[in-house]
């Protein structure tokens, strides 16, 4: 990415700062028939057990699945920001990558900051990670080369790109969380652009082994991030009987829902620079379903 872009994104980034202080209507209270998270977005839409359950549960399902999603999101964006603010330490202070990872370091922690207020405005309890996907992230944050981190974190940020647009432009979602997605989008749009012109050096270099490398590294991380969102305790908590086997039902449908939803914008990435071939098509068929 040439400089004078970097610097463009900079100035945006001061001159219309998007603040959750003011651009969320925090003081607005849902009405009875909003829900929080569009339907085709939650576990168990499309499921015969969908159709037995209640409107207030159906409602709570969302509530309690928008909850962990944003969670979910915070806990991402800080493990990243460890890994950026150790990033631009090698970067000298004058250039405008270090200029705009600061400006979107800011703006990362605004957004954890939003996403903690919206979850005690919901009055949730988010579940908290499992033992194997906080060891997998602290790990990957602490020992992965910046190339493969900034690829991992696209692919997430791709991942809250299109759940943001799903939900800011359902007009049945509660305003609050309308607006919440939507400042997240607007922001998560320049960092997603400045990445990848960021990635576009690694990937013109590449050679085989490292493109199969850079796929594996964000399937790995779409189902990562994918197989937080859907929890047992959470089918308890709305009263819907035998937890267990309607997980097992659930898992597998909001991985269809999620290939077919979440999935689109990241094939096209990936396969930009050619990183489906035959070492990693079958993990990608397998883990995700994804018709490459």
């Amino acid at each position: 990415m040439q400089a004078e872009e970097i610097e463009r994104l900079i100035k945006i980034s001061k001159e219309r700062p998007l603040m959750p202080e003011t651009y969320v209507p925090w003081h607005e209270t849902p009405a009875a028939d909003d829900l929080y998270l569009p339907e085709v977005l939650t576990s168990l839409q499309g499921l015969p057990v969908y159709d037995t359950l209640t409107q207030q549960q159906k409602i709570d399902l969302g509530r309690h699945e928008v909850v962990q999603v944003l969670y979910s999101y915070g806990w991402g964006e800080a493990l990243f920001c460890v890994f950026m603010s150790k990033f631009i330490l090698d970067l000298p202070p004058d250039s405008p990558e270090h200029r705009f990872l600061i400006r979107e370091i800011i703006e990362e922690y605004r957004h954890q900051e939003m996403f903690a207020q919206t979850i005690t405005l919901l009055q949730g309890e988010p579940l908290k990670q499992t033992p194997m996907h906080r060891f997998s992230g602290q790990v990957t944050t602490k020992y992965l080369p910046a190339d493969y981190l900034f690829m991992g974190s696209l692919s997430v940020e791709l991942i809250t790109d299109l759940y943001g647009n799903h939900g800011r432009r359902a007009p049945e979602i509660y305003s609050v969380l309308r607006k919440v997605f939507e400042l997240h989008n607007i922001e998560e749009g320049r960092h997603i652009h400045f990445t990848k012109g960021l990635l576009e050096q690694y990937t013109a270099k590449a050679g085989y082994i490292k493109k199969t490398l850079y796929s594996l590294v964000i399937l790995m991380n779409i189902y990562f991030v994918r197989t937080m969102y859907v929890r047992k305790e959470i089918y308890e908590r709305i009263g819907i009987p035998n937890p267990d086997a309607v997980y097992k039902e659930a898992t597998k449908n909001f991985r269809n829902k999620f290939t077919q939803n979440c999935l689109g914008l990241i094939i096209e990435f990936v396969d930009s620079w050619g990183g489906f071939n035959t070492a990693t098509r079958w993990a990608w068929r397998l883990l995700l379903k994804a018709k490459v």
